[in-house]
């Protein structure tokens, strides 16, 4: 069974190079692009995650292959190509969308994602309370 998601966003002045960060040109940025890959993916991930479960990124190789300036529509996709337990990977992508269907090709790549209990997870990361010590 293949798990993908399609989302479509519209580059705005806080999505540029230079808002994010990334360089100083009025186009979309590459974190802000990536961004917005990795929500593609935990949107295909979602509906079959049990509850308390989450997908946390683990391993991002993305390619930005043209600018896209302020207003520009884009839709990114992300299609599931393998799974192995818990780890989850996607073929990832983005194009402008002309005329109200997707064109050019702006982004591709791949990223994988781990499903991981919530809970467990920031129990991890989180610090002990006060006077609490293993």
């Amino acid at each position: 069974m293949s798990t993908s998601a399609t989302l479509r966003f519209t580059v705005t002045e806080a999505d540029t190079a230079e808002a994010v960060g990334s360089g100083t040109l009025p186009v979309l940025g590459t974190p802000r692009l990536l961004a917005w890959l990795e929500a593609a993916t935990c949107a295909a991930l979602e509906p079959g995650l049990a509850p308390g479960s989450t997908s946390v990124g683990t391993r991002v190789q993305v390619e930005h292959l043209a600018p896209s300036p302020v207003g520009q529509v884009v839709e990114v996709e992300a299609t599931s190509t393998y799974v192995d337990g818990r780890l989850h990977r996607f073929s990832v992508s983005a194009r402008h969308v002309e005329q109200g269907r997707p064109g050019k090709v702006v982004g591709s790549g791949e990223v994988t994602r781990a499903v991981v209990d919530t809970d467990r997870f920031l129990a991890r990361i989180s610090p002990p309370a006060p006077g609490l010590r293993d």
